[in-house]
């Protein structure tokens, strides 16, 4: 066995071939068969006075080990040709049979064997988050739930986008989502959310009548690029429709007309902040805060406030009156130092 040398490569030429990519391996194995046909061909009609055809023919069978049988009988010189033919000729084959082979393997396979994993992934999941589209806007969406640990799985029609999302490690399907196929093998009956981000109003009102259709309870988020686009995904079921441009320029806006209010809200915007977030809670059956008011709540937590309360289909309160009790079920947005969140969200899973 040829000894590698300190990099860890073969010596020579052996490790020229070896670094090649199979590619090129593959078409150094095609000259080497050319070559040794032509060769074998010549060498027949020269020595075994043989017709092209015939001579041909035989260095074929010979190489490719089909052992057919001899056209003609063979002298001595032929036989030994054929001898060497065979030494060389053989090996050649045998080496394009296992690049054809690595090929095969190392790209259809690898590439069918990912593919299975992911779907067997998604097919697992629960409560995730469906993102159709991995455009400019679904990809802000897609980074800020990878920020929070939140399983997702992503649609998108481009086979270019797919590399960036496998170097994401996010799980991701190749498909068109306006096909029913696409949702239900992204698991929507099990989806709590769904974003529909692609930039065709159509494609996205389409989308959300199908999503809603497989699944009534999850939340539908939906962008919209025209008035008339954003009416009909109200129509069709989407819970939030939102014009990226709309909101873009109503921000801009702000920052002229309020330009402190907006500071806030930056400030505000979870985990953005530098000390301060703000965050909703959704109280459990079993949560501690379950019967307690809200003035105790903020009393006991530093630095914190309960700026609004949702109860169940009941309008959203706004700071909400301090005797009101919590009950389980109950969405609280809190604003407060981050480690005073953090230190309510253990006692609240504790």
């Amino acid at each position: 066995m040829p000894r590698r040398n300190p990099e860890g490569r073969l010596p020579g030429p052996l490790g020229s071939i070896a670094e090649m990519s199979p590619a090129r391996r593959l078409v150094l194995a095609l000259a080497g068969i050319i070559a040794l046909t032509t060769v074998g061909t010549v060498g027949y009609m020269f020595i075994a006075k043989m017709s092209l055809i015939d001579a041909l023919y035989m260095s074929v069978i010979t190489i490719s080990t089909v052992g057919f049988g001899e056209v003609k009988p063979l002298s001595p010189a032929a036989r030994l040709f054929t001898i060497w033919l065979i030494i060389f000729g053989v090996g050649n084959a045998f080496y394009l049979f296992a690049v054809v082979a690595e090929i095969l393997i190392e790209g259809r396979l690898r590439e069918y064997l990912g593919v299975t994993a992911m779907q067997r992934k998604i097919h697992e999941l629960q409560g995730h988050v469906i993102v159709c589209g991995f455009g400019r806007f679904g990809r802000v969406v897609v980074e800020e739930l990878l920020r929070h640990s939140i399983p997702l799985v992503v649609i998108d029609s481009d086979p270019a986008k797919h590399e960036e999302l496998s170097r994401l490690d996010v799980l991701h399907m190749c498909a068109d989502a306006t096909r029913d196929e696409a949702l239900e093998e992204a698991g929507i009956a099990q989806a709590r959310a769904i974003v529909v981000a692609t930039g065709s109003d159509a494609d996205n009102v389409y989308i959300t009548l199908s999503a809603r259709e497989k699944n009534r309870r999850a939340m539908i988020h939906a962008r919209g690029e025209s008035e008339s686009g954003m009416r009909r995904l109200k129509l069709a079921g989407a819970d939030h429709v939102i014009s990226a441009y709309q909101r873009g320029g109503m921000r801009v806006a702000a920052t002229i007309l309020r330009p402190s209010v907006v500071d806030f809200l930056e400030l505000a915007t979870p985990g953005h902040g530098t000390e301060i977030d703000l965050e909703q809670l959704r109280i459990s059956a079993n949560s501690p805060l379950v019967g307690r008011s809200i003035a105790t709540i903020e009393k006991e937590t530093h630095k914190f406030r309960i700026v609004a309360l949702k109860r169940a289909n009941e309008a959203i309160s706004l700071i909400p009156d301090p005797d009101t009790l919590v009950q389980a079920g109950d969405h609280l947005v809190v604003i407060g130092e981050r480690t005073s969140l953090k230190a309510l969200a253990e006692t609240m899973e504790s």
